[in-house]
């Protein structure tokens, strides 16, 4: 069937219409600190994404609510039309402060080289895909120069983005369809849990914990001694598992052991699903450990944690076993939830810092990320559980007789031989088209960058884009080519989708020019 694009049209305008109040919220934070200069790119950015998303409202405003096919190119379209939009703030603060056409009492800095990147357009779409899809990846150099009103900008859509535009969408912008509409959107952001019968509610429900966990964050950062407007900035980012930072050398700027394990308990808070927090803050504790993914998240960032800081301690990386252990434990976790924090260099893009095993390790950690329904991304350690699970289980399934009655156990769900195929086959195909958009990315990178780049530092940063975590081999950054900085935009935004969204969008888009016919 084809795709309904007046249903896709309308709830891409609420989308847009959604995220343009974003803009105007920062206008006050531009205000409050005093960059009056900021102001006015915020207005035109607000402005044109309330003209983009009304127009679309009001064009398809008579749309049947969407069903599965729509809400999935509707999830692809915004999410990528957004990345592009979200750049629009720091394009033209970077072109106010280059032009400099305001009085003087708006505050315009001098240019600096760090701002200056923003002048080019991929640069901005860059920083803006980065943060919307939660990963981290920048192409500022130095983050300590720029403005406080774009710190800020790239700590909110980071924080949005670890829940979800279409969440936030539901949240604010209730849709007249229905709820079963609300909920097809929701589920086409790789979402599906819920915490109260009405998905509006749940999404409200989720905001609430998401703003307790940051308000928490920031008390937890301050307690460590962070400044305020840093703990503010980082409180967003890592519960969100973004990992935008306020400065370059991340959170290893403040080389406080302190902050670094302050750190890591609300990069694990960020890989816990939210029905799991909203039944903790009820007083069912037990569901820390009895719960199959929540379980998982402490089994596998403890033991990943033990094996990394084997591994960089056998090669006589720090100093002592303590700072092997501190970086082992940091690192991993930032890399297993998502997050993209970072404490210690792993390499500087030519030159090796970390061995390739080291390395290697931590991109599985990426790979597998931690909970579905949290705000990481990866495969998602369900899916990992049941690629592992329903392996074994077809291996096994050639040893048992026709006539037994075959089921699947995963945690406490005991599941149906048709529902076993099931589940195991989308598992299956996330898996390998995720494999081929990271060897597709692999490959383009190594095509344009230089050849003194380590294979295994590619991987990582591939990886990580795709994985939406924010670390680096060094690779990334403002000076690398356009072609690489356009495959990394392309690897961020599938690796936010979980690449079924993107695959329905490129089958509906074929379809529509009739370049290809069932057979």
């Amino acid at each position: 069937m084809i795709v309904n694009g007046r249903t896709v049209g309308r709830d891409v305008g609420r989308i847009v219409q959604a995220i343009s109040l974003m803009m105007v919220i920062s206008v006050l934070v531009a205000a409050v600190n005093g960059e009056f200069f900021a102001v006015p790119a915020f207005i035109i950015s607000a402005l044109v994404m309330a003209a983009l998303g009304s127009g679309l409202v009001w064009r398809y405003q008579d749309a049947e609510p969407p069903e599965k096919r729509e809400a999935m190119v509707t999830a692809a379209t915004a999410w990528g039309l957004i990345g592009i939009l979200g750049g629009l703030p720091f394009l033209l603060i970077a072109w106010t402060i280059q032009l400099d056409p305001l009085p003087v009492w708006m505050n315009t800095p001098a240019m600096d080289e760090t701002t200056a990147v923003f002048l080019n357009p991929l640069d901005a779409v860059f920083e803006s895909m980065s943060g919307f899809t939660g990963t981290g990846l920048t192409v500022a150099e130095t983050e300590e120069q720029l403005p406080r009103s774009l710190h800020w900008w790239r700590s909110f859509i980071e924080w949005v983005g670890g829940v979800g535009v279409i969440v936030l969408t539901v949240a604010i912008l209730q849709r007249g369809g229905g709820s079963s509409g609300s909920y097809t959107l929701y589920e086409s952001e790789a979402r599906s849990e819920k915490i109260h019968p009405s998905i509006v509610t749940t999404v409200r429900e989720i905001w609430k914990i998401f703003v307790g966990l940051t308000l928490g964050s920031i008390a937890l950062f301050l307690l460590a001694g962070m400044p305020l407007w840093d703990a503010i900035n980082h409180g967003m980012t890592g519960i969100a598992t973004g990992g935008f930072s306020v400065h370059s050398a991340s959170i290893g700027f403040y080389d406080s052991p302190l902050i670094e394990y302050a750190t890591v308990p609300v990069m694990v808070a960020g890989s816990i699903a939210f029905p799991i927090h909203y039944l903790i803050f009820k007083g069912e504790i037990r569901n820390l450990y009895a719960d199959l993914q929540t379980r998982w998240v402490f089994i596998w960032f403890t033991a990943g944690s033990l094996v990394l800081t084997g591994i960089l301690y056998a090669n006589g990386q720090y100093a002592t076993l303590e700072e092997t252990f501190r970086v082992a434990l940091f690192q991993f976790v930032s890399a297993t939830s998502n997050t993209g924090f970072g404490s210690a260099s792993i390499g500087g893009g030519t030159e090796q810092v970390w061995s390739a095993g080291a390395t290697l390790w931590a991109c599985l950690g990426m790979l597998t990320g931690g909970a579905a329904g949290s705000t990481v991304s990866g495969l998602k350690l369900i899916r990992v559980v049941t690629l592992v699970k329903g392996t074994v289980w077809q291996i096994q399934d050639v040893f048992r007789p026709q006539t037994a009655i075959k089921y699947l156990q995963i945690g406490e769900r005991r599941l149906s031989e048709e529902q076993a195929q099931r589940e195991y086959t989308e598992a299956t195909v996330v898996f390998i088209l995720w494999i081929t958009f990271l060897v597709i990315g692999v490959a383009v990178l190594l095509r344009v960058l230089s050849p003194a780049h380590p294979l295994e530092y590619v991987i990582f940063d591939v990886m990580s884009a795709q994985s939406n975590v924010g670390l680096s081999s060094g690779i990334t950054g403002p000076d690398m080519p356009d072609t690489a900085k356009a495959m990394l935009i392309l690897n961020m935004w599938v690796g936010r989708l979980e690449i079924i969204p993107i695959a329905v969008l490129i089958g509906s888009v074929l379809q529509r020019l009739d370049l290809y016919r069932r057979g």
